[in-house]
């Protein structure tokens, strides 16, 4: 990371970011280059290892995506305000940000479907929530395993 001022290696504060944002940007590989897509997520954090869950239909180009290529780019960001200045060059941007990199994989097991919406209704909403069988079976849940992460604030 280039500014090593900005950077945030603290667990903590990288989950109160985490917590902060609401859409999580997935880059994929396609055969015609990158593709993004911004979704909505849910996550957690066990033994110092963060995996993010995201939902979707259960075919599409993001599964087709992941299923040729597992290795995916996760991007959220939030707390924006413009800093003004007396000149556009002492303008800046406050913002914090998470840039992390993983392996996707889709469970089909059913329980492990279901722990990820739940994680994501939980992020999304703060409440928890019960979720019928035939809802799990109706979605794909992609499960984000991350290998690497940085966390920057401004």
């Amino acid at each position: 990371m280039r500014r090593k001022d900005r950077e945030i290696k603290d667990i903590n504060k990288i989950s109160e970011i985490i917590n902060s944002c609401k859409v999580l940007r997935l880059g994929v590989i396609s055969e015609e280059g990158v593709y993004i897509v911004p979704v909505n997520f849910g996550y957690e954090l066990k033994d110092g290892i963060f995996c993010f869950y995201i939902h979707g239909a259960r075919e599409g180009k993001k599964i087709n995506c992941i299923i040729q290529n597992p290795y995916v780019c996760v991007e959220m960001d939030c707390n924006h305000k413009l800093s003004k200045g007396e000149k556009a060059c002492n303008y800046s941007y406050f913002y914090s940000s998470i840039i992390a990199n993983g392996k996707a994989e889709i469970p089909e097991d059913d329980e492990e479907k279901l722990k990820g919406l739940k994680l994501i209704m939980k992020h999304q909403t703060g409440k928890e929530f019960e979720i019928d069988k035939n809802a799990v079976k109706a979605v794909s849940v992609i499960k984000i395993t991350v290998k690497d992460l940085s966390a920057k604030a401004h």
